[in-house]
């Protein structure tokens, strides 16, 4: 009789245990759904006052952004954000300044507070329990919101051109290398990416992304090796307090029992670089991280020496 008391008070705390944090997560869900309706009103704010700006440039930009579906929005975004950079703001009358300045800054508060909801709804649905017991039910993974935070205008937002060159590598068994790393801006906000990094000035893309493979994996290719490049991702992002309009350009390779070796990583990836694994596409399309490119579990798949010779635009 005693062990059977055991067994069913064990089994009403694990499943008083369980069930909160199931109303946690539910919880977590709401405020994430409640901070981004907060952002998409601050963007859609921001545009309202880009069109009384009365600049055709300005308009245009503002109703792709407005328009813009979630994935594209980032993108659309930062193009308004750039235009808005350019605004001489003393030949604004005083009100019509002081609304861009307002508008502005809620945007970057709007921001931060829905990547928080996102990075602390992440974590949670990231424990063993709740992937194993499926707590999140059908509730859609939420995803950063990654765009230049607009600054003072005494502070401008200068975009940095940062052409890279990156490599899909995969193994034998078509499962793809990728790195996890944070912005040290943002520590709290981790992602994976794959190989690669920035073109040196002078530097072709192909020598660019066998040069890049070397140091991070201590892979040596040829360039011949190198297939594409296969897909090119533009985007706007902040690292390291800098805001860089990059363009990446992807290649395709695939090697069979690599030691990946770090040891020719520079100062930067040794301090923001905290792992890499092997991904198959369906530990990518089941995977709660954030992932970059976004559209890599849908398209690694289709991956391999057959090129049709076709550069995709990719997310």
């Amino acid at each position: 009789m005693t062990t059977a008391l055991v067994v069913v008070l064990l089994t009403l705390l694990l499943a008083a245990w369980i069930l909160s944090i199931a109303n946690r997560l539910d919880r977590l869900h709401v405020r994430t759904d409640a901070a981004w309706a907060a952002l998409d009103a601050a963007l859609a704010r921001r545009a309202v006052v880009a069109r009384a700006l009365l600049d055709p440039a300005l308009s245009a930009a503002a109703s792709r952004a407005e328009a813009a579906a979630r994935s594209e929005r980032e993108l659309a975004e930062n193009e308004l954000s750039a235009l808005l950079v350019a605004v001489d703001r003393s030949s604004l009358a005083p009100e019509l300044a002081f609304e861009l300045a307002d508008a502005e800054e809620r945007v970057m508060l709007a921001r931060r507070v829905h990547n928080d909801a996102v990075r602390d709804t992440l974590l949670q649905r990231r424990r063993r329990v709740a992937r194993w017991l499926r707590l999140a039910g059908t509730a859609p993974q939420p995803s950063y919101f990654e765009i230049a935070e607009p600054a003072a205008p005494a502070e401008p937002v200068m975009l940095k051109p940062r052409p890279s060159a990156r490599v899909v590598l995969t193994d034998s068994a078509g499962r793809v290398l990728l790195f996890q790393g944070f912005d040290p801006a943002r520590p709290q906000e981790s992602f994976w990416f794959t190989v690669g990094g920035g073109v040196e000035e002078g530097e072709e893309l192909r020598d660019a992304a066998v040069r890049e493979a070397f140091e991070e994996t201590g892979l040596e290719l040829r360039p011949e090796q190198l297939i594409g490049p296969v897909w090119r991702r533009r985007a706007v992002f902040s690292f390291g307090g800098e805001t860089f309009d990059a363009e990446e350009w992807f290649f395709y390779a695939s090697v069979d029992g690599l030691d990946v070796d770090t040891s020719g990583f520079n100062d930067v990836e040794e301090s923001s670089i905290t792992g890499h694994r092997w991904w198959s596409a369906e530990e990518l399309e089941a995977a709660e991280d954030t992932v970059y490119p976004v559209q890599l579990a849908e398209l690694l798949p289709a991956l391999g020496p057959e090129w049709d010779g076709e550069t995709r635009a990719v997310r």
